[in-house]
């Protein structure tokens, strides 16, 4: 139960500013939910309902109205948006949802390998090299890979 519904029921007995003040709300706010509970459904509440559920909750805000849009309901952008929300209500990606590791910049400086210029690793953990990468799990989480290898060990595997 809201608080408006409780001063609204217990409105007949008590003062609505103390019912208001003990509840911790404002007697405008009251009367506007009240004005707004008595407002009868939108036409196009049913039918988005009915679009959701057709498309297997896959559409999201910009599909949905526009098919609504199309089937001759009018209203505005936002409104579709706080009536999902409303009702906990989200599109499921259809998309698979793959981190980003790094942000690449247009101007963004490509740092030099400095291992090009140096000689070739004659023993054992003088130079290590390693890479990281992502790996999808069950529930559309990842976990990161990291390895690591001796480069005097990974050339003498290659060759």
């Amino acid at each position: 139960m809201s608080r408006y519904q409780f001063v609204g029921q217990v409105a007949t007995t008590e003062p609505m500013q103390v019912l208001c003040r003990v509840s911790h709300v404002s007697t405008d706010g009251y009367y506007q939910w009240r004005r707004r509970a008595d407002r009868p459904t939108p036409e196009w509440e049913p039918a988005a309902s009915a679009a959701f559920s057709r498309h297997a909750q896959r559409y999201g805000t910009q599909r949905l109205r526009a098919e609504l849009r199309a089937e001759g309901h009018a209203f505005g952008r936002y409104a579709l948006c706080t009536w999902l929300r409303r009702r906990g209500l989200r599109a499921l990606s259809t998309r698979p949802q793959r981190p980003r590791t790094m942000v690449a910049a247009p101007a963004a400086v490509v740092a030099e390998n400095l291992l090009l210029s140096q000689p070739t690793p004659t023993t054992l953990n003088q130079v290590w090299v390693g890479d990281i990468t992502y790996l999808p799990l069950v529930g559309g989480r990842w976990c990161y890979l990291a390895t690591w290898r001796d480069k005097r060990d990974f050339q003498l595997s290659i060759s």
